[in-house]
């Protein structure tokens, strides 16, 4: 539905204004604002009643600290993977059907995006279809809920409080903040970056997309390991300092006129290459704070006497759905800094302005990512602790109920009753 919408968006436009420009509609300003309102808010709306339970099943599939990293780096790889199975499509078929020149060309015509809305929407149905019949036969070993409680309005709002005020999810709440509104910037400066600052044509900007998949695969098979080896923690805070680092290096040295002129194969390479390994130590970032999140499950059950994944899931989506906007007021403002004219040709954009443009992004998305560490850093459950939260959970689980285990016994499940069945 939310790719379809983009569809319908495209379908209004004038191919000579822009997609999303509303070109054949003769609508009010204020009837095009409230329509892109109403339909955004049901969009996210959708979106949430399927991100939030799926992304709290993690923690119910398995209790064990590096079988989590294992199950939610298999997520995000196909995640990745799926998504980006749209870029290749855009750029290797939708666009160079309807444009054969420069990138910023095709991406000022109106019917590729209709194309493209038809297509997402087709894969977004079929993989939460997949993920919602893929697990159906886990929900018996899955962890009860708990009895039915006559509870009020003001209960419900004190035992989430009670619940988010925990420093370790305040920690990774406002690391998702700060990552969604860095993610915000840089997706939305991504076609200027491609079209503009380096001057790729469609066909080399669906190469770079190719190494998604690639970047995909590393942040797969890195984050079990960094788990392993480092803890997720100080994985994270290793891995997103090196991230953080690369990321603007090739921009850096186009600004200090240290590589040779677009059009260069060295350009395409070296883009590439950074980009893979950038955007693959990004991508195990993620997964260790995604798993972070899933072993808050434990410590907050300790403290409240509830299971929360629920709750400290559909938390982080509403942050991050709520501030992802502000990324995009931040590009815009880059753009306005850098003067930036609204010209689609690159050849009409002034080399000042493409300048600016890398040299106000730069320091910017930077000290935003440097924020986000820093905030990580008071995240305080190591290895240890969950063990630790685990053993004092299973003697109060066998206190409370000495001949009830607190899980059922599957027949492929490990020494934690569902640890080695999740993970298959």
């Amino acid at each position: 539905f939310s790719s379809s919408f983009q569809a319908v968006n495209s379908r209004f436009s004038n191919s000579q204004n822009g997609p999303l420009s509303w070109g054949k509609v003769s609508w009010s300003e204020l009837a095009m604002v409230g329509y892109l309102l109403v339909l955004s808010i049901i969009i996210r709306t959708a979106i949430s009643f399927f991100e939030t339970p799926n992304v709290a099943l993690a923690p119910e599939l398995t209790e064990d600290y590096t079988e989590r990293s294992k199950l939610i780096s298999l997520g995000h790889f196909f995640a990745w993977s799926g998504g980006n199975l749209m870029n290749v499509a855009m750029f290797f078929v939708v666009f160079p059907m309807f444009a054969s020149a420069a990138m910023s060309e095709a991406v000022s015509l109106r019917k590729p995006y209709e194309i493209y809305g038809m297509l997402a929407s087709a894969l977004i149905l079929v993989a939460i279809l997949i993920a919602a019949f893929g697990t159906q036969s886990r929900i018996p070993y899955l962890n009860q809920a708990p009895p039915k409680r006559n509870i009020t309005l003001r209960l419900i709002f004190k035992e989430i409080f009670e619940t988010l005020s925990n420093r370790a999810f305040l920690a990774v709440f406002l690391a998702a903040i700060l990552g969604a509104v860095a993610l915000g910037l840089k997706a939305s400066l991504h076609l200027y970056f491609v079209s503009y600052f380096w001057e790729f044509t469609a066909s080399e900007t669906g190469y770079l997309s190719l190494g998604i998949f690639v970047s995909a695969a590393i942040g797969f098979a890195l984050a079990p390991v960094a788990t392993r080896h480092l803890g997720k923690k100080r994985a994270a805070i290793i891995l997103g300092m090196v991230a953080l680092l690369a990321h603007p290096i090739p921009i850096c040295l186009r600004l200090l006129d240290l590589l040779p002129p677009n059009g260069d194969p060295f350009i395409f390479w070296f883009n590439l290459i950074f980009g893979i390994v950038d955007l693959g130590l990004i991508i195990c970032f993620n997964i260790l704070v995604a798993s972070m999140l899933a072993d808050l499950a434990e410590q907050s059950e300790l403290e409240t006497g509830r299971r929360s994944e629920g709750v400290l899931a559909a938390s982080i989506t509403f942050a991050k759905k709520s501030v992802q906007g502000l990324g995009i007021l931040i590009a815009s403002f880059v753009l306005y800094l850098a003067s930036f004219p609204r010209q689609v040709d690159a050849s009409a954009v002034p080399d000042e302005a493409i300048w600016s443009l890398g040299a106000y992004y730069v320091p910017i998305v930077t000290g935003i990512y440097l924020v986000m560490l820093a905030v990580l850093m008071n995240y305080n459950i190591s290895r240890e602790s969950h063990e630790e939260n685990l053993r004092e959970l299973k003697m109060r689980a066998a206190a409370s109920s000495p001949e009830s285990p607190k899980y059922d016994a599957h027949p492929d499940a490990g020494s934690d009753g569902k640890g080695a069945a999740a993970g298959k």
